[in-house]
């Protein structure tokens, strides 16, 4: 089910994947690294079956940069405060990232409007709890392993536990190897929320309470 009430329509037609519904912390400190800006969409996992059917990824083809809904990691930097999508998780190119919150808008921005991003090399993100609706969700298994194989379909539901993909974005996926955790080496993967609605034909969101 979708969630109670009525609504003009506007934020199904936003332009950000990312609803909020009741805020724990914009967070700003930080800022972006370079690949924020440049990342292809998917970054990591490219198979054709595994690309991820969700609208908040279908309506952005061709959109660099990391995205709206999508993880935002803590990154490795001279001065220690960067943060970013992943890095190459086959490569392990920073094997400290650690999951920090999701992203509120896309880094690059979007056409005929403003790009504080690119102006400000600020990527703000949701942290310390809160409740949101996510239109950007993995919808295929990554990764081949104990649970069958990569491209077989996800099926959400009420109380999953919400972690980051290799991707960087969010999945229920009970293979462990198609977590990004997993890849770099965290024993125990970072539960980033607790999923309150499952999408289906009336809204395309994960609505879930924020953990992290």
């Amino acid at each position: 089910m979708a969630l109670l009430g009525q609504a003009s329509g506007g934020f199904t037609e936003s332009s950000s994947a990312l609803r909020i519904l009741h805020i724990g912390v914009r967070n700003t400190l930080g800022q972006l690294t370079s690949d924020s800006f440049i990342q292809t969409n998917p970054p990591i996992i490219t198979t054709p079956a595994t690309v991820s059917q969700s609208s908040g990824l279908s309506l952005v083809t061709g959109v660099l940069g990391v995205l709206s809904g999508s993880v935002a990691f803590a990154r490795t930097s001279a001065d220690g405060n960067t943060h970013g999508g992943p890095s190459d998780s086959g490569n392990i190119a920073d094997a400290n990232e650690r999951v920090l919150g999701i992203f509120i808008n896309n880094a690059s921005g979007n056409a005929f409007e403003n790009q504080p991003g690119v102006a400000s090399n600020r990527g703000p993100y949701v942290s310390a709890q809160g409740s949101y609706g996510n239109k950007l969700r993995e919808t295929q298994q990554l990764t081949a392993g104990n649970n069958a194989g990569a491209g077989n379909d996800l099926t959400y539901a009420v109380g999953d536990s919400l972690v980051a993909s290799l991707n960087g974005y969010l999945t229920n996926s009970a293979q462990t190897t198609d977590h990004h955790d997993v890849a770099h080496g965290v024993a125990t993967t970072t539960e980033i929320a607790i999923l309150k609605i499952v999408p289906d034909s009336d809204s395309d969101e994960l609505v879930y309470d924020q953990r992290i």
